[in-house]
């Protein structure tokens, strides 16, 4: 069988949270199919021999359009600007190409961006919008005023309609959880999984802090974690005596930057993340915009972590109680400060995070419903 895959972004390396998702995706795929890869690819993406190893093809086109542009193009033609930002001609030549070259059985089209890609004549078409996208402006429009509160309403209207119309004529639409999944008719949840082996608290040595240390964890441009840390540094951070907050995360923009103080170290991108989720007394995921399941948390679950979380961030997530869902600044800090200064049932809810990831998110397990909607069932062997 030959798998068409398209993704907004290339799957490679496989350090966040859209790639985490697509990469093994990918690769449970390439164990049954021989897939082709179509991606876009930003300035940190590198892909390997190892990579390449699991793929017959691997069209990978570098993202150049800037969003001044797009947004013209999309105000020009009456488009969303997501999918005007992502319409590029070199990315409809390589998708004819292949479809040309290879007996295409199937396509996984991964982001709802890359929908305008889709060939006509596919028998199989797997449409993973991941999270819906048209939701999360229409929550963007509700903080907005002003031009951007228009715009923001415009994207999720025009969004929203296109989202729509892929969903009708696709196989199957997926979701990365239940709630995202019900949004929209007729899709499904496939839900995110996460590496037990590699978070494993046992692989990794901690970072030294001399202070009970509080840590997040996520790409520090995506507004959502930006608007997270600093309500977090601000409101909730000063009513916990002694704590030391860490943000962990690549691509931390200037209001991130200018949070670091004598309690509040902002790292940048580090090399692996484990060593900081391995050293936190407490794993926060103040989140108050969260779409489908957040790897952050599955992350800190594995790594036996204690997790104080929002009710959006924990919404997708089946943790069976095993970590703590606070409110506003006095809920988290009341929440923390319990956790801190009683250690042991700390390492007990850690432990039980540890394993509920264990027995509910392996990706083998996430994966399985994959094999039946194309068919896939026996191993191939990788060359």
């Amino acid at each position: 069988m030959d798998i068409l895959f398209l993704a907004h972004r290339a799957p490679f390396p496989p350090d966040r949270g859209d790639r985490i998702r697509s990469y093994n995706i990918l690769k449970h795929l390439s164990g049954r199919a021989r897939v082709h890869l179509v991606a876009f690819v930003d300035d940190d993406a590198a892909v390997t021999d190892e990579d390449r190893a699991l793929l017959g093809e691997c069209v990978v086109i570098p993202r150049t359009k800037s969003q001044v542009r797009a947004a013209a193009e999309a105000l020009a033609t009456g488009r969303p600007v997501s999918l005007t930002a992502f319409a590029d001609r070199r990315v409809t030549a390589a998708v004819n190409a292949i479809v040309q070259r290879h007996p295409i059985d199937a396509v996984y089209a991964f982001s709802g961006q890359m929908a305008q890609y889709l060939p006509a004549d596919v028998p199989l078409t797997i449409m993973d919008f991941v999270d819906l996208d048209s939701a999360k402006f229409d929550a963007y429009a509700d903080d907005a005023i002003g031009p951007m509160r228009w715009m923001m309403k415009r994207e999720a209207r025009l969004l929203g309609a296109f989202e729509r119309s892929v969903a009708r004529r696709v196989t199957a639409p997926l979701f990365v959880s239940a709630a995202e999944a019900a949004l929209l008719p007729g899709s499904r949840a496939l839900e995110n999984g996460i590496d037990t082996v590699r978070y494993d608290p046992q692989r990794s040595t901690p970072v030294h802090s001399a202070h009970p240390l509080i840590v997040f964890t996520g790409q520090m441009d995506y507004r959502p974690n930006v608007d997270a840390v600093t309500w977090f540094a601000r409101s909730v951070l000063p009513l916990i005596p002694r704590a030391h907050f860490a943000i962990v995360g690549r691509a931390p923009t200037a209001g991130v930057r200018a949070l670091a103080g004598q309690d509040v170290t902002v790292t940048g991108e580090v090399a692996d993340v484990r060593g900081w989720l391995a050293a936190a007394d407490v794993v926060v995921a103040p989140l108050q915009l969260a779409r489908g399941v957040q790897n952050k948390v599955l992350e800190a679950m594995a790594m036996a972590r204690p997790v104080v979380a929002s009710g959006p961030a924990a919404e997708g997530i089946d943790h069976a109680g095993t970590i703590r869902i606070a409110g506003d600044a006095r809920d988290y800090a009341n929440a923390i400060t319990a956790l801190l200064n009683d250690p042991a049932g700390a390492a007990a809810l850690g432990h039980a995070a540890r394993e509920q990831v264990i027995r509910r998110y392996g990706w083998t397990a996430r994966l399985t419903p994959l094999d039946d909607l194309l068919g896939l069932h026996a191993e191939r062997q990788v060359v």
